[in-house]
């Protein structure tokens, strides 16, 4: 059932919602762009503006609107104040998506390279599916359905516990580190990354669950 914030189309709040997958989509494209950069030999100097403007739009946008909706709170009455809180930790969401796509194209400037690499090619496969994770989100958040997001969660917590896993083998690794501590910063950055998707998308259908998952929490 979708949370009933996003079906007052009478106060003119369905922009926002409308909004927000657009800020996902442009989470998405800095993600595609900053993984690019360090899976590939592209120059991170042709992707570094796009990523980091983007950046800051996603996060100009998360204040408008957070700011829309403190005003929405205050004219209107507390009666939405369960899903506005809601639309707010979804936004903060969408934001911190951002700021780690940021941080793969950060690891890239420093120095770090893993193209041609043995592991190289499952890398981009993966990157390829938390792409697509990302359009299934936007999907669940435009039009909530809750199959489908049961069934997009279990994907999503298989990925995190697939992650987690390969951190902690690079963390017990006898290769030398200049190959492992990269691979484990970065497994950890897309740990966050689908972790908060799954935020993102059970937040849309219950704003304020009493037993959400804390992975996008501990991590962030």
């Amino acid at each position: 059932m979708v949370m009933s914030f996003f079906s007052k189309r009478e106060g003119g709040l369905d922009h926002i919602v409308s909004r927000a997958v657009g800020m996902l989509g442009d989470a998405r494209h800095s993600f595609d762009l900053a993984t690019l950069a360090l899976l590939t030999n592209t120059d991170t100097a042709a992707v570094e503006a796009d990523i980091r403007d983007t950046d800051q739009r996603i996060n100009h946008m998360e204040q408008q609107l957070r700011s829309e909706l403190v005003v929405h709170v205050t004219v209107q009455g507390s009666s939405d104040i369960g899903s506005v809180l809601g639309m707010i930790l979804l936004l903060k969401k969408i934001e911190r998506i951002g700021d780690q796509a940021t941080n793969v194209l950060d690891l890239a400037e420093s120095g770090v390279r893993l193209a041609g690499e043995t592991d190289t090619e499952a890398m981009l496969a993966e990157r390829g599916l938390i792409s697509t994770m990302f359009g299934e989100a936007a999907d669940l958040l435009a039009e909530s359905n809750a199959e489908r997001t049961e069934e997009f969660a279990t994907r999503i917590l298989a990925l995190v516990a697939e992650h987690q896993a390969k951190i902690e083998s690079y963390l017990h690794s006898d290769r030398p580190g200049r190959e492992v501590v990269p691979r484990a910063i970065y497994y950890r950055y897309l740990k966050r990354i689908v972790a908060n998707l799954l935020g993102i998308v059970r937040t849309s259908v219950d704003p304020l669950p009493l037993n959400a998952t804390q992975e996008d929490d501990k991590d962030d």
